[in-house]
């Protein structure tokens, strides 16, 4: 009899461990839908903010603390330091040019971090820049404020051969 006791109450044991973990990736399965809407749409708003126009409606997409980090042509710390370098590289209507996203992809890590990888394209006209385009990984967090970009890693396409 105790030969058999023993593996039993084992194998109970280990199933009741593995319940709250079972429970816990359900839960995650059925949010991850949600938050996927939710970062494309912030995502979106991002493109109409900047497709106005409106580069400090399109820095909320960003979370505003000193931690953030762009990564482009440069380094840039903090939230300060991301919007000036909008400004900069940016400074006109017709230097933003018409932003378009494409090939998103959203991969939850956590509850409240995802990664989402992508492309970029920008139409404007020669004496704005010519177009450019290129692709991105972010890094997004979910704040009260809603999901936020905290890491962000641009790399423009190559110039087009002649």
């Amino acid at each position: 009899m105790r030969l058999f006791v023993r593996p039993l109450l084992a194998t109970a044991v280990a199933f009741l461990l593995l319940l709250p973990a079972a429970a816990s990736a359900s839960a995650q399965a059925t949010a991850k839908p949600a938050d996927r809407d939710a970062i494309l749409a912030m995502l979106n708003k991002q493109a109409a903010d900047w497709n106005r126009g409106d580069l400090e409606a399109f820095a909320t997409g960003y979370k505003n603390s000193p931690d953030i980090l762009f990564m482009g042509r440069t380094i840039r710390r903090g939230f300060a330091q991301m919007l000036d370098g909008y400004r900069k590289s940016f400074p006109t209507h017709e230097a933003m040019g018409t932003l378009t996203f494409s090939s998103l992809e959203v991969q939850p890590l956590d509850d409240h971090f995802a990664t989402v990888t992508g492309r970029f394209h920008l139409e404007r006209t020669a004496s704005g820049g010519g177009n450019a385009g290129g692709y991105y990984l972010l890094v997004v967090e979910k704040t009260p404020a809603g999901w936020k970009i905290v890491r962000d890693a641009t790399t423009s396409d190559p110039p087009p051969a002649h």
